[in-house]
């Protein structure tokens, strides 16, 4: 897959917005702040396609690019306190309706922010992954960032704390090394038939 070919096609505040899913879909979900814009640029290998910010919760909408005939699509961050309740019950409406309306995804990339524990909202939300019957795998972002102590640390932790995924669908991740990318790509073609 031409990863550098990515192109930024649409984004959509409310579910009634979402296209019909006619080809397949790669989705990356997690917390505001976690990284997907940052992970998503290293994917594509461009500096700024998907837009990084340092506010969290700045992607309220959901964002289709386009990989050849694939969609990349970047749900809206959850988990950021500082949103008003009217805000919050439309992203997890926009969400809701992004899962269960019978689109071809094929792999969520679950974000999760490899310093800390996972959070409540995130083991939620791979839980309800898990239960829906959807492949996913977890790319634990900011790796570049802990020592080597924390790092293996940390891993150890992470499959305790996510024993319910396989230890191989734990992939560290850095926007800035480029650790996991590879990796992240391998899955991505597994499930798109590259």
């Amino acid at each position: 897959m031409r990863y550098d070919k990515a192109e930024f096609k649409s984004a959509y505040g409310t579910s009634s917005q979402l296209p019909p899913s006619e080809i397949p879909e790669i989705a990356f979900a997690g917390r505001s702040n976690v990284g997907k814009s940052s992970l998503l640029n290293k994917l594509f290998m461009r500096k700024s396609l998907a837009r990084v910010s340092s506010v969290p919760g700045k992607t309220v909408t959901v964002n289709f690019y386009g990989v050849g005939d694939v969609n990349f699509v970047d749900l809206p961050g959850y988990g950021y306190a500082k949103v008003s309740k009217s805000e919050k019950m439309r992203w997890s409406e926009l969400m809701e309706a992004y899962f269960s309306s019978g689109r071809n995804i094929k792999l969520v990339v679950q974000l999760v922010d490899m310093r800390h524990p996972p959070t409540k909202d995130d083991i939620m939300m791979m839980e309800f992954l898990r239960d829906s019957g959807y492949d996913f795998i977890v790319a634990m972002t900011k790796s570049d960032k802990l020592k080597k102590s924390e790092y293996a640390a940390r891993m150890e932790s992470v499959k305790k704390e996510l024993d319910f995924v396989p230890a191989d669908r734990l992939i560290p991740f850095s926007s800035v090394s480029g650790e996991g990318t590879d990796t992240v790509k391998k899955y991505i073609d597994q499930y798109v038939g590259e």
